[in-house]
Order: C-alpha cells, then sequence, then structure tokens
C-alpha cells in the first residue's frame, strides 16, 4: 500500500515533543466505517540484542476473520526510550511492514494507544496520519485516563477513560471473565466505533484476533532471529 511521508524520524526527543503537538491539531475524530471489509492488525518487539525492531501486519477479510495476508517489516532501533515516544521507536518498522502490504486495509487495529495519550496522538493515531485511513488504538495496559469504575465481567461491558475531563478511550471486557483492553480512538476514529471493532474482530481471546495474530507471528519472527 502507499501513503505519503509527513516527516522525519531522525530526530531528538525534545523535536518529538513539539512534533507531538503539531500533529494532534491533524488528528481527525469521526465514525469509522461501519461495515469494514478488510481489517488489519499490527504489532511489532524488538530483537534481543537490542538493535532492530521487527514489525508484523495481518491483513483479515471481514466478517469470517479470514487471514489473507501476514507481512513483516525491519528498521534499526535509533530512538532512545522514552515515555510517550514509544511511536518513534517502532513507526519505521511498522511503515515498513504497511509499505509491503497489497491489500490495503479499510481500518487498521495497531497494538498501542490512540488519543490515550498525554499529547492526543499515541501510535494509532500517529500512524493513521501516516497511512490516511481509519485506525484504532487497542493496549493491553494504560498511558494515561481513568476510567470511573470497572466494567462488569460480561464481554462487551465498558468504562469510558478520561483524562483532565476530556473522554478518550474505552475499557473494554472483550471476554467474559478476563481482564479488559485500552481501546481508543486513532484517526478517523470514534469512541463508540472502535469499541464496535475490536469486539466484532474477536474469536474467543482477550486480544482481537487481528493484533492477537500480529503478536503471535512478531513474537516468532524475533525467536528465529534469536537461534
Amino acid at each position: 500500500m502507499r501513503f505519503r511521508t509527513l516527516h522525519r524520524w531522525d530526530i531528538t526527543p525534545r523535536q518529538a515533543f513539539e512534533l507531538q503537538k503539531e500533529l494532534c491539531g491533524k488528528v481527525v475524530l469521526q465514525p469509522p466505517p461501519s461495515r469494514p471489509r478488510v481489517v488489519a492488525g499490527a504489532d511489532c518487539a524488538f530483537t534481543r540484542d537490542g538493535s532492530e525492531v521487527v514489525a508484523v501486519v495481518a491483513v483479515f477479510r471481514l466478517p469470517d476473520l479470514e487471514l489473507v495476508e501476514l507481512v513483516t517489516g525491519r528498521a534499526p532501533l535509533e530512538f532512545p526510550y522514552v515515555p510517550g515516544l514509544l511511536t518513534f521507536r517502532e513507526a519505521p518498522a511498522l511503515l515498513d511492514a504497511f509499505s509491503r502490504v497489497e491489500c490495503t486495509p479499510d481500518v487498521v487495529l495497531f497494538d498501542g494507544q490512540g488519543i490515550a495519550h498525554p499529547r492526543r496522538v499515541g501510535l494509532a493515531s500517529h500512524l493513521g496520519l501516516w497511512l490516511g485511513i481509519p485506525t484504532v488504538g487497542c493496549a493491553k495496559s494504560r498511558l494515561t485516563g481513568h476510567p470511573r469504575g470497572q466494567p462488569r465481567r460480561q464481554r462487551g461491558s465498558y468504562r469510558t477513560l478520561y483524562d483532565r475531563g476530556e473522554a478518550v478511550g474505552r475499557l473494554v471486557r472483550t471476554r467474559d471473565d478476563v481482564n479488559p483492553l485500552f481501546v481508543s480512538p486513532g484517526h478517523l476514529s470514534d469512541l463508540a466505533g472502535s469499541m464496535r471493532l475490536v469486539l466484532r474482530c474477536g474469536s474467543g481471546y482477550r486480544l482481537p484476533e487481528p493484533t492477537r495474530v500480529a503478536d503471535r507471528e512478531v513474537g516468532r519472527v524475533v525467536a528465529g532471529a534469536a537461534r
């Protein structure tokens, strides 16, 4: 798939903070497609020696969640670890993977944050601007925002995440009696639509199938590279 280049990645943490503040104003929150036909999940991991980032994009066809494409990307790990700037470590490898995708998805689920981020531009929002398609953040842990209570134990229950009085995501139970996920709009998506998509892509596991498969595959690739 093709996408435009928004900026360079070889910048300092201070410049990265300023760039996030600039990009925040370009993020659009709106309902995503109500009936997407193709959905992708993206995840990445670091090699054991810390020299490289490996990314995987898994593309599925709805409504049957049929896997149609599985691609891998790589990039050197060059940006330092700074809380809130994880995108600058992971995005080059993810974009390398997306450049190899042939079937352009209608929406992408990222294992990361959308607007549930201190500057409202987490991985899903940032890369949504690059890709120009709807994106959703679906994270296993919280970066910012607090729910008013916990969701009920049943699948589909949720509580809204608030940060500085603003609704930035939802804590969503994707399976009965399992830990909920932190779901937030990325770009060209909204709270309700993001949660609806995550639940629609469930296949009996805690993680939605597209990011679950991407997570599994990137782990396999990294483990194989370490042998």
